[in-house]
This record gives structure tokens, sequence and C-alpha cells, in this order.
């Protein structure tokens, strides 16, 4: 095996050990001597591929992001020619993918959250350009935007352990937020904002219509 596989191998490893750990403890648990352990590299190991623990979930955060991308992708391929939202419908399942999925990136979510909350921009800048995308294609953009929020809102509510509801039931409402059809007699074309009424003094000004000359008062008589 060459030095370049080996190393590929430890830094897989180690980002493996990192999930099973934050999955299992918590992230207030993930060190780089939890890593060692787990993972069975030696300490020194581990830190040639990361020096710190932030390094660690900055590579969890885009390791993920990528491997989400890559579902996104595959994804959009299907969709593109038949749907007529394919970014949402694309966006929806891929939440739907990470609500599901063992050890997914919202597990490295909640670590960078915890613990460095600047690691955040990562994700929301990719975020923020896909909202734009959503806005622009939807017919009714606000409507768009509540079927993404509220599949947001399914997976961390899931992902805190603030759920009420059971997976039969958020399969059910993933199911019925990917479908178009139960949510086209509700979209709206966007209004433009009313004109704010003139008063008619400002009108006729506005209009170009002159205005009646103000009556002289009468001179008092001394």
């Amino acid at each position: 095996m060459d030095n370049a596989t080996r190393s590929e191998r430890s830094r897989n490893a180690a980002l493996e050990a990192a999930i099973a750990i934050i999955a299992r403890d918590g992230p207030g648990r993930l060190t780089l001597d939890a890593i060692a352990r787990e993972s069975g590299l030696s300490k020194g190991g581990v830190m040639h591929q990361f020096r710190t623990k932030e390094a660690v979930l900055k590579a969890l955060l885009e390791r993920q992001m990528a491997h989400f991308e890559e579902f996104s992708n595959r994804y959009m391929a299907k969709v593109s020619a038949t749907s007529a939202n394919p970014e949402l419908a694309t966006q929806l399942a891929t939440v739907r993918e990470a609500a599901t999925a063992p050890n997914s990136a919202a597990l490295a979510l909640v670590a960078a959250m915890v613990e460095n909350p600047g690691l955040m921009s990562l994700p929301r800048d990719s975020e923020m350009k896909r909202v734009a995308v959503i806005k622009a294609e939807a017919a009714d953009p606000d409507l768009a935007l509540l079927r993404w929020a509220a599949a947001r809102g399914l997976l961390l509510s899931g992902l805190f352990g603030m759920s009420p509801l059971s997976k039969a039931e958020h399969d059910r409402l993933f199911a019925r937020l990917l479908d178009d059809a139960q949510w086209n007699g509700l979209a709206q074309p966007a209004k433009e904002q009313p004109t704010k009424e003139l008063p008619a003094k400002a009108r006729s000004v506005k209009s170009g219509a002159t205005l009646p000359a103000k009556a002289a008062t009468p001179r008092k008589r001394a």
C-alpha cells in the first residue's frame, strides 16, 4: 500500500470515528484522544491528519456536504425534465435523505454548532444560493419557501430530539411536501406591491394640473 492510500484510509477512519463518537456520546466528548481510541489509530496518526478538533469538524462538514451534493446532483438529473420546481424537489428530497440516513451530515452540523458556530458559514452560503434558485423557479415563491422551511423543521426537530412525531408521520409529511399536486391549488402568483394613494392635491400636482390660486385676504381698514 502506498503512502497516499494509507493516509487516505487513516483520514477516513478518523472521520468515521468522529461521527460515531458524536452519535453515541455527543459533540462534547469529541477529542483527538477519543478519535484515536475509537479508530484504533495512534494519537500521532490522528494529529498527522488533523491538528485540532476544529479541523476534524470542518473536514466532517465538508465531507458530508460533498456527499449530499452528490445525492442532489443525481436527484436533479432525474427530475429536471419532469418537475415544475426541480430545485425545490431536489432540496426536499435531500433534506429527507439527511433526516433518514444514519450518521448523516446533521450530526456534523450539530457538532459544529456547539463547538464553533463560525463553521456554519460553510453550509449557510450553499443554502443561500439554493434558496435563490428555489425562489426564481417558483410561480409562488412564498409557498415554495414554506415547503422548504417545513422540511428543514422536520429534520432539525428530529435531530434535536424535540419532535413528537413518529417515523411513519415523518415519512408521510415528507411525501406530502414532495408531492406538487398537493400544493398546486394553493399557489398564488407573486403580487405587486400596491401603489400608495396620493392626496388629491398631490395627484393634481403630479399630473401637471394647475391648482387654483389662493384667494387674496382682504386688507383690514386702518
